[in-house]
């Protein structure tokens, strides 16, 4: 019984040591359509600042901005010569969350206009945020936090990080919602973050598996139309709550990401080759010059001093490089053993990637950023 009992063991560990599935959630692969974030912008005035503001004369629209924001406060500026370089015209940025109510904060994004030096210590005025339709949905203000500085003298400087960019810290108040009534909704649309037939095949099949009907169809790879049971009805928020945390195997196309700026290269799991032999070399031939002076023994009466040229040249046919041999169908893992046996670096594997899949070799979407 004991080497029976010892084979069966063997057989179980065998089949526990498969590859896991690498399941994700359905909330880390889709977005509720309609749940989402609107981007708000506007203009302000940031004062308070030493100094480092905007040059008037070079900036003029922060001169017509300063004037009038004084005429509202009853001062009248109009034709005086204001040289004050306490202040500087601003874009203020922010992402308004969904389902934001009013008197809500969020955080803010001050980024100088003009040819301010620094934002240190400055202070953003009430500033109204404006969305794509045009309408006021929140206004801006407080003290700014610079993450960078800049300082010297007349004749060196130095500058750390960007100190012409801020943020408040909830420095906007919501004044206006945006309506979306997802409680009456009687059906629902999931937008996949990775489009791919198979992964909302997926979803709508472990969505239609928990409910027990056939609730969830697939669209098209980037979306699946799930209809509101009668049981959840006016309770949207459980039904998405439930449905967020099934869990579903993704699936992607096999694919090569290439920048070929910083020669990053990124492959995906799926990345398969056909048999092929790779070699890699170059022709390099170096030319040096290293001239020598030629001059005359002490106290002769004829001769001269004269440059001789010494030129020395060298070919590498690198015939050190070995042809290598990938194999058929090999893992992501064997095909960057093989690579990397050619001895190359990122450069030359991206060029060695492209030629591979030129020759037919690769079944794998090459992308190059």
């Amino acid at each position: 019984m004991r080497p029976f009992r010892f084979l069966i063991a063997v057989i179980v560990s065998a089949a526990c040591a498969g590859p896991a599935l690498a399941l994700s959630r359905i909330k880390d692969l889709a977005n509720v359509e309609g749940v989402r974030q609107n981007q708000l912008v506007g203009y302000g005035m940031v004062v308070g600042l030493n100094g480092t503001g905007d040059t008037l004369n070079n900036a003029p629209f922060t001169k017509q901005s300063a004037t009038a924001m004084l005429e509202r406060l009853g001062v009248n500026t109009r034709g005086a010569n204001m040289r004050t370089a306490n202040m500087a015209a601003v874009i203020v940025t922010a992402n308004l969350p969904p389902f934001s109510t009013q008197g809500t904060r969020i955080d803010v994004t001050v980024s100088s206009l003009g040819d301010a030096k620094s934002l240190q210590g400055g202070t953003l005025l009430a500033t109204p945020l404006l969305g794509a339709d045009g309408q006021v949905y929140a206004v801006g203000q407080g003290s700014l936090a610079i993450s960078g500085f800049a300082a010297g003298g007349d004749a060196a400087s130095v500058t750390r990080g960007v100190p012409t960019v801020g943020r408040i810290a909830n420095g906007a108040l919501v004044e206006r919602e945006i309506e979306f009534k997802l409680a009456t909704a009687r059906s629902l649309r999931l937008a996949l973050r990775n489009p791919d037939f198979t992964t909302a095949r997926r979803i709508a099949a472990a969505v239609n598996e928990f409910m027990g009907a056939t609730a969830a169809e697939p669209l098209d790879p980037s979306a699946v139309m799930i209809q509101v049971p009668p049981k959840y009805l006016g309770n949207m928020v459980r039904l998405l709550t439930e449905i967020e945390q099934l869990r579903v195997e993704p699936d992607n196309v096999a694919k090569i990401v290439i920048d070929e700026r910083s020669g990053v290269i990124v492959m995906g799991k799926d990345v398969r080759v056909s048999q092929v032999a790779v070699a890699q070399g170059n022709l390099t031939v170096s030319i040096s010059e290293t001239p020598q002076v030629s001059q005359p023994a002490p106290f002769s009466e004829r001769g001269q001093t004269v440059v001789v040229p010494r030129t020395d040249v060298r070919v590498d046919t690198q015939a050190g490089n070995k042809m290598a041999m990938v194999r058929e169908g090999v893992t992501l893992k064997d095909l960057v053993d093989g690579l990397n046996a050619l001895g190359v670096g990122p450069r030359d594997l991206i060029a060695i990637l492209q030629a591979i899949k030129a020759a037919g070799a690769l079944q794998a979407e090459i992308e190059v950023i």
